[in-house]
């Protein structure tokens, strides 16, 4: 059920952002949640039973690890999001940040190791099951976030989309997701949920195979089938790792060690981010280079091309002067959009290879019983 209803936020949420979006303005993607997030911050209280707050914890709490962490995980998110725009280490706010992020982890890392009860418990790597959970989780993180990034980006400088029409092309992937959470609540009920996850990470690894084949007059008939057999296998490829991820630590462990597990796949996503934006990037001027260099006069494609829009900018009033230099700039333009959808193909490719990675290790995961996970450590 709380599945079920969780898949229905990706499947509106595109189309109406990008209704309101168009209608409105931007700003309106988050005025529109005041209503509704004040009503849930009343009415939760008032109708959720809680457990009662234990105070006698704040004495005890790790709040070094906490501050390390902070300071760790934020500079690293502002190193990775930030590098590709700032030419990483060339920048010295970046440089500065990395050290920061580096030195605190290290000293993260010593005072979990240490400490009776971290803030994070990574001696529950230790664990071979919650361990490769803790791997699939980030890797599956990578596919969610940097799809969900990809896809639109695509669709608004490649295609030139509005908010709206890229909400419709990218509503199929919503609706697969939708349709995929009840199979695999009934599915999961009679099959081993490690055959059912390797399903998953190998469906959407094929899905980022069909999206390598990408060109760049895609809209939202080509992106159905790749998004669909992304959309149906997300929650093949998340609701097993978290059960056998977490189901195999004792109930006591939960409480620290789920806080790492979930923070994987929030991390993964970060990374995915950063490493696809970086690819595109790089990528874009590899390609464009490459096509470039086989634009030359000894190109009769291209020969023919310039020489068509010269002679058609030429009739328009004041187009003699300019003709040859529009021509170019035209040529320019389709070079670059080719050379960026190359790139975006490559990026694809790249989250492909780290789902084949994925389902090749589910086969190392102990087999273990799926109710021993709290919805609380789920969560």
């Amino acid at each position: 059920m709380v599945g079920t209803i969780a898949s229905i936020a990706p499947t509106l949420g595109p189309v109406i952002g990008g209704w309101i979006t168009d209608t409105l303005n931007w700003h309106w993607l988050f005025y529109i949640n005041l209503v509704p997030g004040l009503a849930i911050a009343i009415l939760v209280p008032m109708l959720v039973r809680m457990d009662e707050p234990d105070l006698k914890l704040l004495k005890g709490a790790d709040y070094p690890g906490i501050v390390l962490m902070a300071l760790g995980l934020g500079n690293l998110e502002y190193v990775l999001e930030e590098g590709t725009r700032w030419n990483w280490f060339s920048d010295a706010t970046i440089q500065t940040c990395s050290w920061i992020a580096g030195v605190s982890l290290v000293l993260f890392v010593i005072r979990s190791l240490t400490f009776r009860n971290p803030v994070v418990d990574l001696r529950a790597l230790g664990n071979r099951n919650f361990a490769l959970g803790c791997v699939l989780s980030f890797i599956t993180g990578v596919g969610i976030f940097t799809t969900i990034y990809l896809t639109p980006l695509f669709l608004g400088y490649i295609r030139g989309f509005s908010a709206w029409q890229t909400g419709t092309a990218v509503f199929s992937t919503g609706v697969a997701s939708l349709i995929g959470t009840p199979i695999y609540i009934v599915l999961a009920k009679k099959f081993d949920l490690r055959w059912l996850m390797m399903f998953g990470l190998a469906c959407f690894g094929l899905a980022m195979w069909s999206f390598s084949f990408i060109t760049h007059d895609w809209g939202a008939a080509e992106l159905f089938a790749p998004q669909f057999l992304r959309g149906f296998p997300q929650v093949f490829a998340v609701a097993p790792a978290v059960n056998l991820g977490l189901g195999s630590l004792p109930p006591e462990r939960l409480k620290y060690a789920s806080g790492l597990f979930n923070m994987m796949r929030n991390l993964g996503g970060a990374v995915g981010i950063a490493v696809s934006a970086a690819v595109i990037n790089n990528k874009t001027n590899f390609h464009f280079l490459m096509i470039a260099s086989r634009l030359t006069p000894a190109n009769g494609a291209m020969d023919r091309f310039v020489h068509g829009v010269t002679q058609r900018f030429a009739t328009l009033p004041g187009g003699p002067g300019i003709a040859h230099e529009a021509a170019l700039k035209q040529l320019w333009q389709l070079a670059y959009r080719e050379a960026s959808t190359l790139a975006y193909a490559d990026a694809f490719r790249a989250i492909m290879l780290a789902f084949i990675v994925a389902t090749l290790l589910v086969p190392f995961m102990r087999k273990v019983a799926a109710q021993k996970v709290s919805p609380t450590a789920a969560h």
